[in-house]
């Protein structure tokens, strides 16, 4: 039997006897229905692994003693940047989900001048909280010792500002022949995503502006949240740990 792996938001150290935090304790005792003496792989984000073994088990509360953490080599030694325009229904949760097995860094959702998703106030926290809580599965899934951090919505102008630091900058541009195997391997990568419909020629045009290169993925037009797993796939293999040695 597959040992789950379990994210907690809380500190864990060798030997120590400790709760785990409430959702990750709802979901051993009440969705996965563990018991006393069987094993979970924890992890909290420091990028290790902690074995460890329960000791009480409710449907509320789990008690688990950790063992010695152990290192975790899933993390690529490329970071990575996706600044995706928000979408309807579930494609916002497939491109977050997919994005984080693919080993993106953190996720910035844009709203652009063709996006119709709008969010505010409680409804853009209830959101983020939603999607890191896919980044939060996705991870536990794919073996991640890290979860990506979601950010809070940005306009273009604060996502061209916010992406500033990263030495390759790249759009996602159908309507260009520059291709991503040109460039020379850089250490950080921000993607930006139009949505359905793509980006406006101004926007394209402002992050040119900034210093965004417009790279084409082929002849074919992707979907919004098919796009980014393409693009991320692609740069790990040319620049990350698809495909190489890291």
């Amino acid at each position: 039997m597959r040992i789950p792996r379990i994210y907690t938001d809380s500190p864990l150290s060798e030997g120590v006897t400790t709760d785990l935090d409430d959702n990750a304790a709802q979901h051993v005792g009440r969705v996965l229905r563990m018991q006393p003496g069987q094993e979970l792989r924890l992890f909290n984000g420091d990028g290790q692994d902690y074995p460890a073994t329960i000791t009480t088990a409710g449907k509320k509360q789990v008690e688990v003693l950790v063992g010695a953490p152990e290192a975790n080599a899933t993390e690529s030694p490329l970071e990575i940047v996706l600044g995706q325009t928000l979408s309807k229904g579930d494609r916002m949760d497939y491109a977050v989900q997919k994005a984080v097995e693919m080993g993106v860094t953190r996720i910035v959702p844009l709203t652009t001048e063709r996006c119709e998703v709008k969010l505010k106030g409680d409804r853009e926290d209830k959101r983020l909280r939603h999607w890191q809580s896919v980044a939060v599965s996705a991870a536990e899934q794919c073996g991640r010792a890290r979860v990506p951090e979601i950010l809070p919505v940005m306009t273009v102008q604060q996502w061209l500002e916010h992406s500033r630091d990263c030495d390759a900058r790249l759009v996602l541009h159908h309507r260009t022949e520059q291709s991503l195997t040109a460039m020379a391997k850089p250490c950080r990568v921000a993607l930006m995503i139009g949505p359905e419909g793509g980006l406006s020629a101004d926007e394209i045009t402002l992050a040119e502006q900034d210093g965004f290169l417009p790279v084409a993925l082929g002849p074919r037009v992707l979907r919004t949240e098919t796009a980014p797993v393409a693009a991320i796939a692609l740069c790990q293999w040319l620049w990350g740990d698809v495909g190489n040695e890291a």
